[in-house]
């Protein structure tokens, strides 16, 4: 390399004029003016513009007009004010351009699949499989920028806070719970393999047994499961733990640390304490445990005010202790067409229902395909329960418990988008606590952990838990913000004797439960100290400020949906030497 750059391509301002810098990177833009030559070049600070006159330089410029798109040159010059009308008061650098005096070639560049510079719609795939081009792209940089500032003014908050950064393996025991856990087969113990870890969970209890107190790591986890846009079989989350402490102090670290982020990364002030809400709150007035509380249209429960129904499908429903419960659109009545009201109806179809009723209100009464089945109190309790007016429309759902509210909760969130309901540029955090201790699995008949099995059941169903399970309230809460959940914490049980209940309750045997976790139960049985802890998904974190709808546009070198990466066709075959040595075969 002949030249040596001296400035960035975003740094130069009229002050400068009359230096003479040298300048690299990459060829954004080419552009021939009466033969004058003009060449926007592109790092990752921003554009300058090159100029190249024949009438200064003849063979200058005859280089320079070999140039093309993502070649990689550097530029030497002068610094001068651009001439008038040509100012870009778009660009740092748009008072300014560079009089080329001499130019180095680096890089040669093939012609790119796509624009770099350029707006228009890529697909995923050619993105992914292009990534190094696409990681060039004004955008994708700004996003990764944004991650970068959010992950140090984490780590600066919790350096100052006292938390120390541990790092915990990534090779470990499997103890699948939930998601599959990732294999890796040892070649040193044929037919044993590690785990990639599905979170640091035990480990970062272990370090508060060994008297670490505060605990922070930003760390990599994988889960072999399917993926939505939110999620990647390698993830990213904020780890911590911390010691001698309860809920209301984790979730005050929190809020101090999302708030922190938000001061310093995005120049805005949160309200905090955030507002709170009981799962079963959550599940009634939103049908789901993340609610987005920037709108309203809450769920209504229409199950007692039609209990003794001549209408035989919601009789019949609720003889078999199922629920009707429905959604008010206000004003409605003139935004929906019949056939849009058709499409809802295939809409709640497609999400597990068996139908949904619609009734538009009307001055004294109520038109609905259902309306001659219902009597006048009958109409008239539905309009009362969902405080409905005249011109409103209002939607019903009648199934079980768990189809109405994965129903309704889907109409509510297509709704508020499609009605613009939802405001742009609103965080509004909700925690979510008091959640259950176990889920009933109908599919295995038996119950689950709701959170983690490591999670403290409430103290006032510490005698009860594993006799009454499905009334069990556990210590747990999760982070939502504007829909999404962010993370999940909550105090963990450190009585050893707890932990065996949990397990027990699940159903693992004594010999499992040491199997699996008997050195999580060793260092428990050493003298524990009450703790609790939270992990906060950085990848969802991120594309919500970065106003995104998926992660795989914050992560640098995400997986598609299938899980592949098409930039290195990962996964691939290994060769029959390296299974044999691992001692494997495929089936």
């Amino acid at each position: 390399m002949r030249l040596k750059r001296t400035h960035n391509c975003g740094e130069l301002r009229k002050a400068d004029c009359g230096g003479e810098p040298v300048i690299a990177g990459w060829v954004d833009t080419y552009r021939d003016h009466g033969g004058v030559i003009f060449i926007d070049l592109r790092d990752r600070y921003g554009l300058t513009q090159v100029v190249f006159n024949p009438e200064d330089n003849a063979q200058l410029h005859d280089e320079a007009d070999r140039l093309r798109s993502e070649d990689v040159v550097t530029v030497k010059g002068t610094v001068r004010e651009r001439p008038g009308g040509m100012v870009n008061p778009k660009l740092p650098t748009g008072e300014i351009e560079i009089k080329a005096g001499d130019l180095e070639v680096l890089s040669k560049a093939k012609t790119p699949p796509f624009e770099i510079s350029g707006d228009e719609e890529i697909s995923g795939e050619i993105r992914l499989k292009y990534r190094p081009l696409d990681l060039r792209r004004p955008q994708v940089q700004k996003n990764l920028f944004l991650r970068h500032r959010v992950v140090k003014a984490i780590r600066d908050f919790f350096d100052a806070q006292g938390f120390t950064d541990v790092e915990t393996p990534f090779l470990t025991k499997s103890t699948p719970e939930g998601a599959r856990d990732y294999l890796v087969p040892s070649r040193v113990y044929p037919g044993k393999f590690y785990a990639l870890p599905q979170s640091p969970q035990m480990f970062k209890q272990i370090l508060m047994c060994a008297g670490f107190d505060k605990y922070a790591q930003i760390v990599k986890c994988f889960r072999d499961e399917d993926l939505r846009a939110e999620r990647q079989p390698e993830f990213t989350q904020l780890d911590m733990e911390m010691s001698f402490v309860d809920e209301e102090d984790i979730l005050g670290v929190m809020e101090a640390v999302v708030s922190s982020v938000f001061e310093k990364v995005m120049d805005t002030r949160l309200d905090a304490p955030f507002a709170r809400m009981e799962h079963a709150d959550a599940m009634r007035r939103y049908g789901c445990d993340k609610p987005d509380v920037r709108f309203g249209m809450e769920i209504f429960d229409v199950s007692g005010a039609l209990e003794e129904t001549a209408f035989k499908v919601f009789a019949g429903l609720l003889a078999r202790e199922g629920v009707i419960r429905g959604l008010r659109v206000e004003g409605g009545v003139e935004r929906f067409s019949r056939s849009e009201l058709d499409g809802l109806v295939e809409f709640a179809k497609e999400q597990g229902a068996g139908g949904l009723v619609w009734m538009k209100v009307k001055e004294g009464g109520m038109d609905s395909p259902i309306a001659k089945f219902l009597s006048e109190k009958e109409i008239a309790n539905i309009t009362s329960a969902a405080s409905a007016e005249p011109g409103d429309l209002v939607l019903l759902a009648a199934d079980q418990d768990d189809v109405v509210c994965q129903v309704l909760c889907a109409i509510r969130l297509k709704l508020g988008s499609d009605l613009d309901l939802i405001p742009e540029n609103e965080y509004r955090f909700l925690w979510v606590v008091d959640f259950p201790l176990m889920e009933y699995n109908k599919k295995e008949k038996r119950y689950d952990a709701a959170h983690h099995p490591f999670t403290s059941p409430r103290a006032d169903f510490l005698d009860t838990f594993d006799k009454e399970p499905g009334k069990a309230r556990a210590r747990a809460y999760d982070l939502v913000l504007n829909g999404i959940e962010l993370g999940s914490g909550s105090v963990r049980i450190h009585d050893p004797e707890v932990q065996r209940r949990v397990f027990r309750m699940l159903g693992f045997s004594d010999e499992e439960m040491d199997d699996r976790f008997g050195f999580l139960l060793d260092a428990l049985s050493y003298g524990a100290p009450p703790h609790a802890g939270f992990a906060l998904g950085l990848d969802r974190f991120v594309m919500i400020l970065a106003g995104v709808d998926t992660i795989r546009d914050v992560v640098a070198f995400p997986k598609t949906q299938r899980a592949i990466c098409p930039m290195t066709d990962a996964p691939s075959e290994v060769s029959p030497a390296q299974l044999k040595e691992l001692g494997l075969g495929l089936k």
